[in-house]
C-alpha cells in the first residue's frame, strides 16, 4: 500500500468509502449490512488502507456503526473520517452531531470531521466555532470540508482560525473540476484532497455500454449512465483498457491509479464485496508511465458527456423505458 503524507498525517492512497454500508439506495440487502460490510472494513485494515470514510448521513447513522463494529479491537489501524450534514449547522448542533457520530463508531475521537456541504443559508463562522469546540474538546483531532470550492475552503480556514486538513470532492477520470484549482492549492498549501467516486459510480470500470446497463439505485440519477454518454465514453474506455492489458490489471485499478498519482490526492472507492476490495487496493501498487498518464489524461479531456439541465429530459426517458 502507499500512502501520503501531509502535515504529520499518513493516509493510503486508497481509502474506503462506506456510503453504501446500510444505505437502502445501493440495493445492496440486509446480509451485505450485516455481513459483507464489516468483512470489507476488516479486510481493508489487513491490506493497510487506514482511511475509512463514513458519515451521519449514510444509512441514517448505520454506516458508522457499521463500521464501529467493524474496527472493535483495531482503533489503531484506523484513521476515521466522518461528516456533519449541514441542516442548521450552528455550533453547539455541530458540537451535538459530532459527539453522537463518536458515539455511533464506539470512539473517542474522530480523526477527520467534515462538513458534508455548504450550507447556503448559515454562516460558516457558527460551523466552525462548532468545528473548533470540536476539536479542541478533543472529540475530533482534524477539521475538513466537503464538497466546498475553493473561496469556500479558504474562508473556512479563516472562519476555524486554522487549517481545514482536507477537502473531499468528487474527481476522477469523468470529473475533472478539481484540477482547476483545489488540487493545485492543495499542492501549495499541504493540504489534501479526498476524490469520491473516483470511479464514476463504476463508469470508468469499462464493465457497462449502451446494452449492458447497471441496476437501478443511486446510479439510475448518474448521467454518465445514459447510453448516448456511455457511447460518448468508448474512447476513454478504451484507454483504459490498453493501458491495463499492458499491467495485467482492470480498467478500474488504472483509473484509481490516474487519480492518486496526483499529488495531494487520495482516494475513497466504495465496495461491494471483499474481492473488490482487494482490487481497490492492489491500484495503490500499479505504477503508471508519464506516456501512459498522458494518453489516459488525453482520452479524458475529449470525454464530453451529456450532463446538467441538457441530460434531464433524457434521463426521464430512460427511467421511462426501464
Amino acid at each position: 500500500m502507499r500512502y501520503v503524507e501531509v502535515e504529520g498525517v499518513r493516509l493510503s492512497a486508497i481509502g474506503l468509502g462506506t456510503w453504501q454500508f446500510g444505505s437502502r439506495e445501493w440495493g445492496y440487502g440486509k446480509d451485505y449490512a450485516d455481513y459483507e460490510a464489516g468483512a470489507i472494513t476488516r479486510r481493508a485494515l489487513d491490506l493497510g488502507i487506514n482511511l475509512i470514510d463514513t458519515a451521519e448521513i449514510y444509512g441514517f447513522g448505520r454506516s458508522e456503526r457499521i463500521v464501529g463494529r467493524a474496527i472493535q479491537g483495531r482503533r489503531d489501524e484506523a484513521f476515521l473520517a466522518s461528516k456533519v450534514f449541514p441542516v442548521m449547522p450552528l455550533g453547539p448542533v455541530v458540537q451535538q452531531r459530532g459527539r453522537a457520530s463518536a458515539r455511533r463508531l464506539g470512539v473517542d475521537c474522530i480523526d477527520l470531521y467534515q462538513v458534508h456541504w455548504p450550507n447556503p443559508v448559515v454562516p460558516l463562522g457558527p460551523t466552525m466555532d462548532g468545528m473548533r469546540r470540536l476539536r479542541d474538546g478533543g472529540v475530533v483531532r482534524h477539521v475538513g470540508v466537503s464538497n466546498f470550492g475553493l473561496a469556500r475552503w479558504q474562508q473556512a480556514e479563516r472562519a476555524l482560525g486554522d487549517r481545514v486538513l482536507s477537502n473531499q470532492v468528487e474527481y476522477s477520470m469523468a470529473a475533472r473540476a478539481p484540477e482547476r484549482d483545489l488540487i493545485p492549492w492543495a499542492q501549495e498549501r499541504g493540504r489534501l484532497v479526498i476524490a469520491y467516486s473516483p470511479l464514476a459510480q463504476g463508469f470508468l470500470s469499462a464493465k457497462y455500454d449502451a446494452g449492458n446497463l447497471p441496476p437501478g439505485g443511486v446510479r439510475a440519477g448518474n448521467a454518465l449512465f445514459l447510453p448516448e454518454n456511455l457511447g460518448k465514453g468508448r474512447p476513454l474506455l478504451d484507454a483504459l483498457r490498453e493501458v491495463a492489458r499492458a499491467h495485467d490489471a482492470t480498467p478500474a485499478q488504472v483509473a484509481l491509479a490516474w487519480v492518486i498519482r496526483r499529488p495531494n490526492v487520495v482516494a475513497i472507492p466504495g465496495a461491494s464485496s471483499v474481492a473488490q476490495l482487494e482490487a481497490n487496493a492492489a491500484a495503490a501498487d500499479l505504477e503508471l508511465s508519464d506516456e501512459e498518464d498522458r494518453a489516459l489524461t488525453g482520452a479524458a479531456d475529449a470525454f464530453s458527456p451529456v450532463k446538467g439541465v441538457a441530460a434531464l429530459p433524457k434521463m426521464a426517458r430512460a427511467r421511462l423505458r426501464r
